[in-house]
């Protein structure tokens, strides 16, 4: 299978596809993790996409032109990173794709200066947990203040 994959910074133009993404990554998420209160990814909009992408680093990926993965990244003033809404479609996961976007994250944040990178993700999705240490994250506390225990995971550049 001959495929091309591109990663760049979003547009207001993809709101609609990054919104997509988000839906059914983030189903797939709650589904695999045993999550059973309503989570803040599933509820955002089109606008709060929009407002994102003119406020942080927004990133697709595309293969063969067809939006299947997304991050975003909020530059910290403390020199940090926190990166959310992290997903690629479904029949995409486990080829790449994810690696691919952590590694265009962590070449964009060095060349920045940043120092630090964090997020959070249900600590009990094993595979999730299993994949951020994979790319070079530890977890450095857990919480349950949105209903089920989540991991900060951290990275050192």
């Amino acid at each position: 299978m001959n495929t091309s994959i591109v990663i760049k910074k979003a547009e207001v133009k993809d709101a609609e596809a990054i919104h997509a993404i988000i839906s059914e990554a983030f189903k797939k998420y709650v589904n695999d993790a045993g999550i059973t209160v309503k989570i803040d990814a599933l509820e955002e909009t089109c606008e709060d996409i929009i407002r994102d992408i003119n406020t942080k680093e927004v990133i697709i990926a595309l293969s063969n032109g067809v939006p299947i993965g997304t991050i975003r990244v909020e530059i910290k003033d403390d020199n940090t990173a926190y990166i959310s809404r992290f997903g690629v479609m479904p029949g995409y996961q486990n080829n790449g794709i994810g690696r691919a976007l952590i590694a265009y994250v962590d070449n964009m944040l060095i060349s920045k200066g940043i120092k630090k990178a964090y997020l959070y993700t249900a600590s009990k999705h094993s595979e999730l947990i299993r994949f951020y240490y994979s790319v070079g994250f530890y977890v450095e506390s857990t919480s349950n203040d949105k209903g089920y225990i989540r991991a900060l995971m951290v990275k050192e550049y």
